[in-house]
């Protein structure tokens, strides 16, 4: 798409209101699947955690895991939420190759959660509620591997199922429209998901990894001209799988109906592709609204009783949740309001916690995650959780730092090659020899080497501008590769020099 398709953001954002709304799924860590003994695990080898009632075959019944029903119950408890004293199971019929069923068995009518809310906070320390309409189970479909072309339906010569996914419990949370977010749209879009992957991970119900598709987010958007009081056209850009994607494809999508609006056209209510690589979404298919799904309730099923004896012993058995975690952890680490907002929109809280769980000093840990870290990060456009660095490797770094085998400098390398799964970091100074130079005699080799090729920064020294010391240490860090101590090459520059 060229940049003649899309209207400049802040003009779109004075003709027209966005309107919001998201479909996030997330998967559980149930030990097996929802309605089989089928195993939920993540990158077995295709086709091998499957049963006849994952495939469909005639004959299967389903069985309710009692797990995956109190999973929700844990959510609807964390997002303050109602939960349904009765709810029960409906078949939501579609053909797709990857739903060997030929339908997936959800909740239409009757969801398990209904009524909550999540408060989120941006950048600035301001707080929006983005207000959940229900969260509901349902089963996963299995997993598509299109071969050709671009790897994507379009194009390709072959496509692979693989059912180990078919029957994987999920989780799905449907905001109601969220209106008023304006030019934070983008923003608020990223802070919702990341505050929703937050709280699943934190009370356990979701291992949460994003690439790993645990939570996948679809984005609907429409614009709506200023003044008016109707929505527009809605457009749902499906499973996209990072909080970084969610806030581009929202953007994306609000300058691109900006320019068919503007222009005179009408937009498609449909289902549309993110492309990370462009940033661009494509169109999908038009979008099915319920009667096309001819909903009908599940007859294999019971309804699903929940009492209140149960809510409550799942209520008293809930961690701390992450909007009280951060507070508590602000002021043990004794951080400033903008620096620990700083921690939490850089999406590290939980790597700095581990980080001094293990032993680093909090400033130590900020230091290093939101340092060197996070900038690796963003040049691989990963996620930090994505890059491969853990607490322990980073407490690696600083035994290393304080034993004075590395520098902070060589620290920085070191983590770049971890980045790169070379190993632990003591591991890396090994085998690439980047241990501090600290032997006087190669040391001394290389300040004499440094005093003899700048006579006019020995003068200085000697003539009392001890400053000018810094310009015989950097020849020096140079001819070690920065391996060396620079406190003892200070030293020796003086004591050769006969000054200090």
């Amino acid at each position: 798409m060229s940049t003649a398709d899309v209207m400049d953001f802040a003009e779109a954002m004075e003709r027209f209101d966005p309107v919001l709304g998201f479909e996030v799924h997330v998967e559980l860590n149930t030990a097996s699947k929802i309605f089989s003994t089928g195993a939920n695990a993540f990158g077995d080898e295709p086709n091998t955690n499957v049963t006849p009632l994952d495939l469909g075959l005639p004959g299967t019944l389903p069985v309710l895991n009692r797990g995956a029903v109190e999973s929700a119950i844990k959510l609807g408890l964390a997002l303050d939420a109602q939960i349904a004293p009765s709810c029960r199971f409906a078949r939501k019929n579609y053909f797709y190759p990857d739903t060997p069923k030929n339908f997936q068995t959800s909740q239409y009518d009757e969801p398990i959660v209904f009524d909550g809310h999540l408060d989120v906070e941006l950048e600035d320390g301001t707080v929006f509620r983005v207000e959940i309409e229900r969260a509901h189970l349902e089963d996963d479909a299995g997993k598509l591997t299109h071969q050709g072309g671009s790897g994507r339906i379009q194009g390709a010569s072959a496509s692979l199922v693989d059912y180990n996914r078919a029957g994987v419990p999920l989780i799905e949370i449907v905001t109601r429209p969220i209106v008023g977010a304006g030019e934070r749209a983008p923003e608020i879009a990223r802070a919702y998901v990341t505050a929703l992957r937050d709280i699943v991970k934190a009370i356990g119900i979701s291992d949460a990894r994003m690439e790993h598709g645990n939570v996948r987010c679809d984005a609907n958007v429409s614009l709506m001209e200023k003044g008016a009081s109707e929505f527009g056209t809605r457009t749902e850009t499906k499973n996209v799988s990072s909080t970084r994607a969610v806030q581009h494809a929202v953007m994306h999508e609000i300058q691109r109906q900006a320019a068919v609006l503007a222009a005179g056209g009408t937009i498609t209510q449909e289902t549309r592709h993110w492309h990370e690589d462009t940033r661009t979404t494509t169109a999908g298919r038009p979008k099915s609204d319920a009667d096309d799904y001819r909903y009908f309730p599940e007859p294999d099923l019971l309804p699903v009783v929940v009492d209140e004896a149960w809510i409550e012993r799942v209520r008293a058995e809930l961690p701390e949740l992450p909007a009280v975690r951060n507070k508590r952890l602000k002021g043990e680490w004794g951080f400033s309001d903008a620096e620990f907002r700083d921690v939490v929109n850089a999406g590290v809280a939980d790597q700095i916690a581990e980080t001094v769980g293990a032993g680093a000093t909090p400033a130590a840990a900020r230091k290093w995650w939101m340092g060197e870290i996070a900038r690796l990060a963003n040049v691989q456009e990963k996620e930090v959780a994505e890059l491969g660095v853990t607490p322990a490797h980073v407490v690696e770094i600083e035994e290393l730092i304080a034993a004075k085998t590395i520098n902070d400098k060589i620290a920085k390398q070191v983590l770049g090659f971890v980045a790169e799964g070379e190993g632990t970091p003591k591991e890396i100074v090994e085998a690439r020899s980047l241990a501090v130079v600290s032997d006087d005699g190669a040391l001394t080799e290389a300040v004499d080497a440094a005093i003899a090729d700048n006579p006019d920064v020995v003068e200085k020294i000697k003539g009392g501008k001890m400053q000018a010391v810094g310009a015989l240490i950097g020849p020096v860090m140079k001819a070690t590769r920065g391996q060396a101590d620079a406190g003892r090459v200070r030293e020796i520059v003086l004591e050769r020099l006969g000054v200090g």
